[in-house]
Protein backbone atom coordinates (compact mmCIF):
# COMPACT_ATOMS: atom_id res chain seq x y z
CA UNK A 1 0.00 0.00 0.00
CA UNK A 2 1.23 3.05 -0.93
CA UNK A 3 0.43 5.78 1.81
CA UNK A 4 1.59 9.67 1.57
CA UNK A 5 1.45 11.15 4.74
CA UNK A 6 1.41 14.86 4.99
CA UNK A 7 3.07 16.65 7.65
CA UNK A 8 5.20 13.62 8.01
CA UNK A 9 8.40 15.28 9.79
CA UNK A 10 6.75 16.51 12.49
CA UNK A 11 6.10 14.54 15.91
CA UNK A 12 3.35 12.49 15.06
CA UNK A 13 3.99 11.59 11.41
CA UNK A 14 7.81 10.86 12.84
CA UNK A 15 6.30 8.28 15.18
CA UNK A 16 4.41 7.16 12.68
CA UNK A 17 7.07 6.34 10.27
CA UNK A 18 9.58 5.04 12.99
CA UNK A 19 6.58 2.68 14.13
CA UNK A 20 5.83 1.66 10.55
CA UNK A 21 8.71 2.24 8.00
CA UNK A 22 9.73 -1.41 7.87
CA UNK A 23 6.54 -2.84 7.50
CA UNK A 24 6.64 -4.72 4.17
CA UNK A 25 3.24 -3.47 3.32
CA UNK A 26 3.39 -0.25 3.72
CA UNK A 27 5.57 2.24 1.26
CA UNK A 28 5.47 5.70 2.50
CA UNK A 29 5.61 9.20 0.65
CA UNK A 30 6.76 11.72 3.18
CA UNK A 31 5.68 15.24 2.65
CA UNK A 32 6.59 18.04 4.39
CA UNK A 33 6.98 22.06 3.91
CA UNK A 34 10.47 21.32 5.56
CA UNK A 35 13.21 18.46 4.21
CA UNK A 36 14.10 16.66 7.22
CA UNK A 37 17.97 15.68 7.76
CA UNK A 38 17.59 12.15 7.81
CA UNK A 39 14.68 11.04 5.13
CA UNK A 40 13.86 11.59 1.26
CA UNK A 41 11.20 14.66 1.61
CA UNK A 42 8.80 16.02 -1.04
CA UNK A 43 8.73 19.40 0.04
CA UNK A 44 5.45 21.44 -0.86
CA UNK A 45 3.00 23.75 1.17
CA UNK A 46 -0.81 22.44 1.41
CA UNK A 47 -1.85 25.92 1.24
CA UNK A 48 -0.75 26.01 -2.43
CA UNK A 49 -3.29 23.38 -4.58
CA UNK A 50 -1.64 23.62 -7.50
CA UNK A 51 1.60 23.17 -5.71
CA UNK A 52 0.14 19.66 -4.40
CA UNK A 53 -1.09 18.51 -7.31
CA UNK A 54 0.85 15.93 -8.51
CA UNK A 55 2.46 14.42 -5.33
CA UNK A 56 -0.51 12.47 -4.58
CA UNK A 57 -1.18 10.21 -7.86
CA UNK A 58 -0.49 6.76 -7.67
CA UNK A 59 -1.45 6.32 -3.89
CA UNK A 60 -3.59 3.99 -1.56
CA UNK A 61 -4.10 6.34 1.44
CA UNK A 62 -3.34 9.30 2.65
CA UNK A 63 -2.28 10.45 6.49
CA UNK A 64 -3.09 14.27 7.22
CA UNK A 65 -1.11 15.86 9.57
CA UNK A 66 0.11 18.93 8.63
CA UNK A 67 -1.52 21.86 10.18
CA UNK A 68 -0.82 25.23 12.02
CA UNK A 69 -0.48 24.17 16.14
CA UNK A 70 -1.00 26.60 17.87
CA UNK A 71 -3.83 27.13 20.56
CA UNK A 72 -3.64 30.91 20.86
CA UNK A 73 -3.37 31.70 17.62
CA UNK A 74 -5.74 34.01 15.40
CA UNK A 75 -8.68 33.06 12.81
CA UNK A 76 -5.79 34.32 10.62
CA UNK A 77 -3.56 32.47 11.36
CA UNK A 78 -5.40 28.90 11.36
CA UNK A 79 -7.17 29.77 8.57
CA UNK A 80 -4.53 28.96 5.84
CA UNK A 81 -2.79 26.53 7.15
CA UNK A 82 -5.42 24.11 8.95
CA UNK A 83 -8.57 24.80 6.85
CA UNK A 84 -7.66 25.83 3.46
CA UNK A 85 -5.10 23.30 3.72
CA UNK A 86 -7.13 20.63 4.58
CA UNK A 87 -9.44 21.38 1.80
CA UNK A 88 -6.73 21.50 -0.66
CA UNK A 89 -5.51 17.68 0.34
CA UNK A 90 -9.17 16.40 0.74
CA UNK A 91 -9.52 17.97 -3.24
CA UNK A 92 -5.89 16.69 -4.43
CA UNK A 93 -6.73 13.23 -3.03
CA UNK A 94 -10.32 13.43 -4.71
CA UNK A 95 -8.65 14.14 -8.34
CA UNK A 96 -5.78 11.56 -7.58
CA UNK A 97 -8.08 8.80 -6.34
CA UNK A 98 -7.24 8.16 -3.34
CA UNK A 99 -9.64 5.74 -1.35
CA UNK A 100 -8.32 5.90 2.68
CA UNK A 101 -8.08 9.23 4.28
CA UNK A 102 -6.92 9.26 7.72
CA UNK A 103 -7.20 12.66 9.39
CA UNK A 104 -5.44 13.73 12.46
CA UNK A 105 -8.89 15.62 14.31
CA UNK A 106 -7.69 16.29 17.86
CA UNK A 107 -8.63 16.65 22.00
CA UNK A 108 -9.10 20.38 21.08
CA UNK A 109 -12.29 19.78 19.18
CA UNK A 110 -14.08 19.09 23.01
CA UNK A 111 -11.46 20.90 24.79
CA UNK A 112 -14.03 23.07 26.73
CA UNK A 113 -14.83 19.92 28.48
CA UNK A 114 -11.46 20.01 30.24
CA UNK A 115 -11.32 23.63 30.57
CA UNK A 116 -14.45 23.01 32.45
CA UNK A 117 -14.05 19.96 34.62
CA UNK A 118 -10.19 19.96 35.07
CA UNK A 119 -8.41 19.75 37.49
CA UNK A 120 -11.17 16.96 39.11
CA UNK A 121 -11.13 15.96 35.46
CA UNK A 122 -7.65 14.29 35.78
CA UNK A 123 -9.15 11.93 38.96
CA UNK A 124 -9.61 8.46 37.43
CA UNK A 125 -12.40 8.19 39.35
CA UNK A 126 -14.35 10.98 37.58
CA UNK A 127 -17.23 9.92 35.57
CA UNK A 128 -16.87 12.01 32.61
CA UNK A 129 -16.71 9.98 29.05
CA UNK A 130 -16.94 11.87 26.46
CA UNK A 131 -17.93 9.77 23.15
CA UNK A 132 -17.61 10.20 19.16
CA UNK A 133 -21.07 11.73 19.17
CA UNK A 134 -21.35 14.09 22.14
CA UNK A 135 -21.19 17.91 20.77
CA UNK A 136 -18.04 19.26 19.94
CA UNK A 137 -17.19 22.19 21.95
CA UNK A 138 -13.48 23.77 20.41
CA UNK A 139 -11.40 25.67 22.95
CA UNK A 140 -9.52 27.60 20.67
CA UNK A 141 -9.58 28.23 16.85
CA UNK A 142 -7.00 25.67 16.42
CA UNK A 143 -9.95 23.11 17.89
CA UNK A 144 -12.55 24.61 15.40
CA UNK A 145 -10.67 24.03 12.32
CA UNK A 146 -10.10 20.32 13.30
CA UNK A 147 -13.62 20.30 13.74
CA UNK A 148 -13.85 22.01 10.12
CA UNK A 149 -11.49 18.76 8.62
CA UNK A 150 -14.10 16.35 10.19
CA UNK A 151 -16.77 18.20 8.18
CA UNK A 152 -15.10 18.52 5.13
CA UNK A 153 -14.06 14.76 5.48
CA UNK A 154 -17.81 14.05 5.68
CA UNK A 155 -18.49 16.26 2.95
CA UNK A 156 -15.99 14.14 0.57
CA UNK A 157 -17.17 11.01 1.16
CA UNK A 158 -21.12 11.55 1.23
CA UNK A 159 -21.60 14.23 -1.41
CA UNK A 160 -20.77 12.55 -4.62
CA UNK A 161 -22.19 11.79 -7.60
CA UNK A 162 -22.54 8.07 -6.69
CA UNK A 163 -24.45 9.41 -3.74
CA UNK A 164 -26.45 12.12 -4.79
CA UNK A 165 -26.20 12.50 -8.57
CA UNK A 166 -30.26 10.91 -8.93
CA UNK A 167 -31.31 12.59 -6.28
CA UNK A 168 -29.94 16.01 -6.06
CA UNK A 169 -27.16 16.53 -8.89
CA UNK A 170 -27.63 20.02 -8.51
CA UNK A 171 -26.02 19.96 -4.76
CA UNK A 172 -22.96 17.03 -5.80
CA UNK A 173 -19.95 18.47 -4.49
CA UNK A 174 -17.43 16.22 -5.50
CA UNK A 175 -17.74 14.37 -8.58
CA UNK A 176 -14.51 12.20 -8.91
CA UNK A 177 -16.45 9.62 -6.04
CA UNK A 178 -13.15 10.05 -3.97
CA UNK A 179 -12.07 9.02 -1.18
CA UNK A 180 -14.08 6.60 -0.20
CA UNK A 181 -13.56 6.15 3.66
CA UNK A 182 -12.60 8.98 6.49
CA UNK A 183 -11.07 7.78 9.80
CA UNK A 184 -11.01 10.96 11.78
CA UNK A 185 -8.48 10.40 14.90
CA UNK A 186 -9.15 12.50 17.09
CA UNK A 187 -5.30 12.63 18.61
CA UNK A 188 -5.31 13.49 22.58
CA UNK A 189 -1.24 13.68 23.22
CA UNK A 190 1.58 12.08 21.47
CA UNK A 191 5.14 13.68 22.39
CA UNK A 192 8.56 13.37 20.90
CA UNK A 193 11.13 10.39 21.09
CA UNK A 194 12.56 11.71 24.75
CA UNK A 195 8.89 12.19 26.22
CA UNK A 196 7.02 9.43 25.05
CA UNK A 197 5.64 8.48 29.02
CA UNK A 198 3.08 10.32 30.97
CA UNK A 199 5.28 12.21 32.97
CA UNK A 200 6.52 13.48 29.48
CA UNK A 201 5.18 16.78 30.01
CA UNK A 202 6.65 17.51 33.16
CA UNK A 203 9.32 16.69 32.23
CA UNK A 204 9.63 18.68 29.51
CA UNK A 205 8.78 21.84 31.70
CA UNK A 206 11.62 20.51 33.77
CA UNK A 207 14.17 20.12 30.89
CA UNK A 208 12.77 23.50 29.91
CA UNK A 209 13.57 25.47 33.54
CA UNK A 210 9.63 26.07 33.65
CA UNK A 211 9.01 24.29 37.10
CA UNK A 212 10.98 21.72 39.32
CA UNK A 213 10.40 18.84 40.30
CA UNK A 214 7.74 18.18 43.11
CA UNK A 215 6.17 21.58 42.68
CA UNK A 216 1.91 21.93 41.79
CA UNK A 217 2.70 22.69 38.53
CA UNK A 218 4.67 19.17 38.00
CA UNK A 219 2.02 17.07 39.58
CA UNK A 220 -0.60 18.84 37.32
CA UNK A 221 1.22 17.91 34.36
CA UNK A 222 1.72 14.42 35.20
CA UNK A 223 -1.97 14.15 36.52
CA UNK A 224 -2.65 15.50 32.71
CA UNK A 225 -1.01 13.56 30.64
CA UNK A 226 -1.55 10.24 32.88
CA UNK A 227 -5.13 10.95 30.90
CA UNK A 228 -4.66 12.64 27.53
CA UNK A 229 -1.44 10.40 26.52
CA UNK A 230 -1.16 8.55 23.39
CA UNK A 231 2.20 6.54 23.32
CA UNK A 232 3.73 5.62 19.59
CA UNK A 233 2.56 1.87 19.62
CA UNK A 234 -0.54 3.04 20.57
CA UNK A 235 -0.62 5.25 17.97
CA UNK A 236 0.75 3.39 15.02
CA UNK A 237 -1.75 0.30 15.98
CA UNK A 238 -4.51 3.05 15.64
CA UNK A 239 -3.34 3.99 11.92
CA UNK A 240 -2.71 0.73 10.90
CA UNK A 241 -6.29 -0.79 12.10
CA UNK A 242 -7.57 2.27 9.76
CA UNK A 243 -5.60 1.72 6.63
CA UNK A 244 -6.45 -2.21 6.65
CA UNK A 245 -10.08 -1.32 7.69
CA UNK A 246 -12.55 -2.28 4.62
CA UNK A 247 -15.81 -1.18 6.98
CA UNK A 248 -15.90 2.14 7.26
CA UNK A 249 -17.31 5.07 5.08
CA UNK A 250 -16.99 8.08 7.64
CA UNK A 251 -16.21 7.60 11.55
CA UNK A 252 -14.63 9.32 14.13
CA UNK A 253 -12.39 7.78 16.73
CA UNK A 254 -10.49 8.55 19.78
CA UNK A 255 -7.09 8.91 19.42
CA UNK A 256 -6.10 7.81 23.24
CA UNK A 257 -4.08 4.58 24.92
CA UNK A 258 -5.58 2.57 27.36
CA UNK A 259 -5.66 5.50 30.68
CA UNK A 260 -7.98 4.82 33.54
CA UNK A 261 -8.37 8.82 33.81
CA UNK A 262 -9.06 9.39 29.66
CA UNK A 263 -12.31 10.83 30.23
CA UNK A 264 -13.17 9.92 26.90
CA UNK A 265 -15.01 6.65 25.95
CA UNK A 266 -13.33 4.44 23.75
CA UNK A 267 -15.54 1.85 23.43
CA UNK A 268 -16.19 2.48 19.99
CA UNK A 269 -12.79 2.96 18.67
CA UNK A 270 -12.85 -0.66 20.12
CA UNK A 271 -15.61 -2.22 18.99
CA UNK A 272 -15.90 -0.37 15.47
CA UNK A 273 -11.27 -1.10 14.41
CA UNK A 274 -10.50 -3.85 16.91
CA UNK A 275 -8.27 -1.42 18.85
CA UNK A 276 -6.48 -3.06 21.39
CA UNK A 277 -4.05 -0.45 23.27
CA UNK A 278 -0.79 -1.67 24.87
CA UNK A 279 -0.51 1.80 27.45
CA UNK A 280 -1.93 3.02 30.66
CA UNK A 281 -0.64 6.40 32.12
CA UNK A 282 -2.37 5.49 35.42
CA UNK A 283 0.30 2.79 35.28
CA UNK A 284 3.12 5.04 35.52
CA UNK A 285 4.03 6.37 39.02
CA UNK A 286 7.27 7.86 38.31
CA UNK A 287 9.20 8.68 34.84
CA UNK A 288 11.74 6.78 33.68
CA UNK A 289 15.30 6.88 34.77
Amino acid sequence: MRVLITGANGTVGSAIVDQLGDRDEYEFTLLDIEEHPDRETIVSDITDLDDLRGHFEGHDAVIHLAAAVDLSGSFEEILSANIQGTYNVLQAAAEAEIETFVYASSIHTVGMYEIELSPELYDPEHDLAVTHEDPVRPDSFYGLSKVFGEAAGRLFVENTSSALGEIHPTYVTNTRDYPNSFYSLRIKTVLGDDYDHPYGLAEMGVDEGWWDRGTDEYGYMADRLKCTWLSHRDLAQLVDLCLQDETVDYDVFWGVSDNDGTWVDLSHTKDVLGYDPQDNGNEWSAPPE
